[in-house]
C-alpha cells in the first residue's frame, strides 16, 4: 500500500505536468492571437491605403469627367458656328448664283445626282443640263436631265417659285415624249428646284404630285416634300 508521501509525490508530478501542458497550449494561443492581430493591423492598414487610392482614383475620375463635359460644350459650340457658317455660305452662294444666272450650274445639277440615289433607289446612267431640242419649229428646252433603268428626271429650276410655275412644269411635261422618244417607257419624275420655296407652293405641288428639291434650312439640297407625295 502506497504511503500517503508517495501519493503526494505523484499528484505534485502530475499537477507540474499539466500546468507545463497548460503553459504551452496558452503560449501556443497567445502567439497566435498575436500574429492574427499583426495580420489584422497590416490588412486594416492595406485597406486604408486601398480607400485612399481609391478616393484619389474618383477625383481623378471626376477631374476627367469634368473635363470631357468641358471639351463636348466645346465641341457642340465648334459644330455650332461650322453650321451656322456653311448656311451662311450656302446662301451669299445661291443668291449669287441667283443673280448670275448660274444656278442650275452650281447648286442644282452638282446635287441632283446624290439626291435622286437618296430618295428614288436608283443610279443616274446619265445627266445633262441645259438641253434645248428643236421638233417642227417648236423648242422644248429642260434645266436638268437625269435618266435611270427604269426612269427619267426632269428638272425645273426657278429662282422665285409659284404656283403657276408648277402648273405650267405640269403641263409641259405632257410633250416630254414626243420630244424625247427614245425614253417612252421609262416612268417620267417631275422636280421642280429652286434655292428656297414657299410653303404654298410645297403644298400645291404635292397635290400634284410634283417634287420640290431646295435648301433644307440653308445646309444641303433636300426634296421637302417626298413623304407627302408618298402618301397621296
Amino acid at each position: 500500500m502506497k504511503t500517503t508521501e508517495e501519493r503526494i509525490d505523484k499528484l505534485e508530478i502530475t499537477l507540474q505536468e499539466f500546468i507545463k501542458s497548460v503553459g504551452i497550449e496558452f503560449n501556443k494561443l497567445y502567439n497566435s492571437q498575436m500574429r492574427t492581430e499583426a495580420e489584422l493591423r497590416d490588412f486594416k492598414d492595406e485597406m486604408k491605403d486601398f480607400k485612399n487610392e481609391m478616393k484619389d482614383f474618383k477625383n481623378e475620375m471626376k477631374d476627367f469627367k469634368n473635363e470631357m463635359k468641358d471639351f463636348k460644350e466645346e465641341m457642340k459650340a465648334f459644330k455650332e458656328e461650322m453650321r451656322q457658317d456653311r448656311k451662311d455660305m450656302n446662301k451669299k452662294w445661291g443668291e449669287i448664283s441667283n443673280k448670275l444666272g448660274t444656278l442650275v450650274e452650281d447648286i442644282i445639277s452638282p446635287a441632283s445626282r446624290p439626291v435622286i440615289e437618296n430618295y428614288f433607289n436608283c443610279e443616274p446612267v446619265f445627266k445633262s443640263d441645259n438641253i434645248l431640242k428643236k421638233i417642227d419649229g417648236k423648242y422644248y428646252e429642260i434645266d436638268v436631265l437625269l435618266t435611270c433603268k427604269d426612269k427619267v428626271f426632269m428638272i425645273e429650276v426657278k429662282s422665285s417659285p409659284k404656283i403657276e410655275h408648277v402648273d405650267k412644269f405640269i403641263e409641259k411635261s405632257k410633250d416630254f415624249f414626243a420630244f424625247f422618244p427614245e425614253y417612252k417607257g421609262k416612268k417620267l419624275i417631275l422636280i421642280l428646284a429652286s434655292l428656297t420655296f414657299p410653303e404654298n407652293v410645297i403644298e400645291y405641288a404635292s397635290k400634284l404630285s410634283t417634287y420640290v428639291m431646295a435648301y433644307r434650312e440653308w445646309e444641303y439640297m433636300d426634296i421637302l416634300n417626298f413623304d407627302k407625295i408618298k402618301k397621296n
